[in-house]
């Protein structure tokens, strides 16, 4: 193999994945490096991707042209969207997947990128050379002192940097379950960047035999009937495998309260700060004392295996605990675990030391993406590394990187809030984190995004001449209704609240009579129920949309606008004691920091924009 790359990825997980892809198809030259082929995008944790606002950034990455949503269509299980009885902006779809069959998928498409190489090996060294007032990147060393060389690195290392896993008081070096820690990086990259990394902690449930459980006792989750997926084109939804639910209850309650001296989270063996919104079991419990009952959603690993993965339950007990515990519920009376939970510690970056395009401040090339900087889920490593995939290509030819800002994706958001105020725990996507959430939905992810992916390469012309005619279709459909008559009955249809599939099917048909005139050779079938959900969407919040792209552009021009020194918070017209106490500890420099306060609203930002410009005028 040729040791010289113009990028090379660091990581074979959900980021590196998506990083060596976009990097190579962008006709980068580029190595990924893994410890193990064969555990390419491996999910060690829950085997689903998708939900609420996790389900966002993957749509987000099929319009950019990334290779999670590609993986998705070829081994999920079961398709559900979320949250169905509220608006479009905050649904998201959720898909059961076949582990195995997803990292097998992965490798083999991989395998057939062109000027992609994969090489096996442990990376235990950067290489840099001094350049004016920083470092710049050359190349890494592996564990038996191969050298490879590259413009731009890419650092995409999960829970490997000096992962530690704990089962009770028991702790081995480990970077997952079965796999080999990373134990000399860490001090490479903190020489290199003259930053100290920090730990944190997630963790993962006991595996139960599928045969040991009696599903007659669980409630049944059913499928939602859909004909997309996370890809453009439509895809013929079927449900292969069912998941269920049960709960913990009063006694589950008691076995894990009365050893929570065992737990190495409260028994002083962790130091790592875990993920407040997904807690292991004896933290929830621990955390709300007066719930006695907790759901479990029982999900298969894969059709004909025999492995079920019971989500809510992660924990660091020892095994006889575990045990106690999962027996003590509805359905699982009899369950043997094939597999312990555990908790694992690992190094990470903090990652405000990043620039927006996840480019190291003060090492130029090196680029960090996934649970390193300080994150959890697939979804979230992924839209990373895509971003930084793309990013790598573009530093190593001399063009501007490539930033999402927060109005316009869910992967802006993250990246912003990552960068902005760095993470004390590990940072999950949620739609709430999102300002604009009726401007960036699932349904127009491709309106949003992907002209960039046509731009940098990702996007095929066949499929972007199919999303042209759609957006024509969306775009004069909407102005129709808009500009037609309020008692026009196809109006009514796309403006109710409750626009299910008869309805669809009567506004597809109206519609297409109504646009046949306006877009030659329109067929019925172009009308896709991605459309009319744009459609819907944008007649439903007409007025709510118009409110704020205003509110945007405001914030916008004003992002950069410094807050005076001498403002005083305490008893400011129009904020509430919670965020005047906010903005006292914060301190913001500008409307921008501001903005990602945690709980600032719109309003509270107008107010901040109109008495910064009132103080300053009188400086």
């Amino acid at each position: 193999m040729n040791n010289n790359f113009d990028v090379i990825v660091v990581g074979a997980g959900h980021a590196g994945i998506e990083a060596a892809y976009a990097a190579a198809n962008m006709g980068s030259n580029t190595l990924l490096l893994t410890m193990d082929i064969n555990k390419t995008a491996l999910m060690p944790c829950n085997p689903s991707i998708g939900g609420l606002g996790k389900g966002h950034i993957v749509y987000e990455i099929s319009a950019l042209g990334g290779l999670m949503p590609k993986i998705c269509s070829k081994t999920y299980l079961q398709a559900r969207m979320l949250n169905t009885r509220k608006g479009p902006a905050v649904q998201g779809l959720r898909l059961q997947i076949h582990k195995y069959k997803y990292s097998q998928v992965a490798k083999e498409m991989l395998q057939q990128v062109k000027n992609l190489s994969i090489c096996q090996g442990m990376v235990i060294k950067i290489l840099t050379k001094e350049k004016t007032n920083k470092k710049k990147v050359i190349g890494i060393k592996l564990e038996d002192d191969t050298k490879f060389n590259a413009k731009s690195i890419v650092i995409t290392s999960g829970t490997f940097l000096n992962g530690t896993i704990h089962i009770g008081f028991e702790s081995e070096s480990a970077g997952r379950r079965g796999e080999k820690a990373v134990p000399l990086l860490t001090q490479s990259l903190e020489k290199a960047i003259g930053i100290k990394f920090a730990r944190l902690k997630t963790g993962t449930p006991p595996r139960i035999l599928k045969s040991s459980v009696d599903f007659s006792k669980l409630e049944k989750q059913i499928a939602t009937p859909l004909d997309y997926l996370f890809e453009f084109d439509s895809i013929n939804v079927e449900e292969n495998v069912a998941c269920y639910i049960t709960h913990t209850n009063e006694k589950t309650d008691q076995i894990i309260r009365g050893n929570f001296e065992k737990s190495a989270l409260f028994g002083g063996k962790i130091s790592g700060v875990g993920p407040r919104y997904c807690p292991s079991i004896e933290d929830k419990i621990k955390r709300h004392p007066d719930r006695k009952s907790h759901h479990v959603f029982v999900e298969p690993d894969g059709e004909n295996l025999e492995e079920v993965y019971p989500a809510g339950l992660s924990t660091s007990l020892p095994l006889d605990v575990q045990y106690g515990y999962i027996q003590s519920m509805e359905g699982f009376e009899k369950a043997i675990i094939s597999k312990p939970g555990y908790a694992i510690e690992y190094d990470f970056l903090q990652p405000n030391n990043l620039n927006h395009s996840l480019e190291v401040k003060n090492v130029e090339g090196l680029f960090f993406a996934g649970q390193v900087n300080g994150t959890t889920g697939y979804e979230e490593a992924a839209g990373q590394g895509i971003v930084a995939g793309i990013n790598a290509h573009l530093k190593n030819n001399g063009q501007e990187p490539f930033v999402l800002n927060r109005t316009e994706s869910y992967i802006g958001v993250m990246i912003d809030d990552l960068i902005t105020i760095g993470v004390d725990e590990p940072y999950r996507m949620f739609t709430s984190r999102a300002e604009r959430r009726l401007l960036l939905r699932q349904d127009n992810s491709f309106s949003r995004l992907m002209p960039y992916g046509k731009k940098f390469g990702l996007i095929s012309d066949k499929l972007y001449k199919k999303f042209l005619k759609e957006q024509e279709i969306i775009q004069k459909g909407t102005q129709l209704l808009k500009t037609s008559d309020k008692q026009n009955i196809i109006f009514k249809l796309f403006h109710s609240t409750e626009f299910t599939n008869p309805i669809k099917e009567k506004s597809r048909t109206l519609l297409f009579q109504s646009l046949t005139n306006q877009i030659p050779n329109l067929n019925i079938n172009d009308i896709s129920s991605r459309a009319l959900l744009c459609i819907h969407a944008e007649i439903r919040y007409d007025g709510y949309l118009e409110k704020e792209r205003k509110e945007a552009e405001k914030v916008l021009q004003f992002q950069n606008l410094k807050i005076p020194e001498n403002i005083k918070y305490s008893n400011m017209p129009g904020l509430s004691v919670e965020l005047q106490q906010k903005l006292n500890y914060h301190q913001p420099k500008t409307i921008a920091q501001a903005q990602l306060i945690p709980g600032m609203t719109p309003a509270a930002i107008s107010i901040l924009i109109f008495k910064s410009k009132q103080l300053l005028k009188k400086c």
